[in-house]
């Protein structure tokens, strides 16, 4: 099991600081992926070198938007279906991040709960 149960004690800090380190590297590879993703389309559709490509979908991925006008039909296709793809990779990706402090805050109130019982 990832997480403790609500019959275990807390996880020990040195132990947590590793989950929490873990999820940061599963929430960053997701979002390198999802980039490579976005460069690849970027230069297919868009003929774009990879610097070009680069900047434009981190953007996309940041939230801002792309900076380079879009010359073609697939590339607007492709940008549009990327951005809305690149809004759902944000919330997953910051829900990776939080979710072991989400768990220890209420894992820890829990305990106050069964302790003050």
């Amino acid at each position: 099991m990832m997480y403790e149960s609500r019959r275990q004690s807390l996880l020990p800090y040195a132990q947590f600081a590793q989950r929490v380190a873990v999820h940061f590297l599963v929430a960053l590879a997701l979002v390198a992926v999802s980039l490579g993703i976005g460069m690849a389309g970027y230069s297919y559709f868009e003929h774009m070198a990879w610097r070009d490509a680069f900047v434009n979908s981190a953007m996309l991925l940041g939230g801002m938007g792309p900076v380079d006008p879009l010359q073609t039909d697939g590339g607007k296709v492709f940008a549009g279906i990327y951005a809305l793809y690149a809004g759902l990779i944000f919330l997953v990706a910051s829900g990776i991040i939080l979710a072991p402090m989400a768990h220890r805050i209420l894992h820890r109130f829990h305990l106050e709960v069964k302790d003050a019982a």
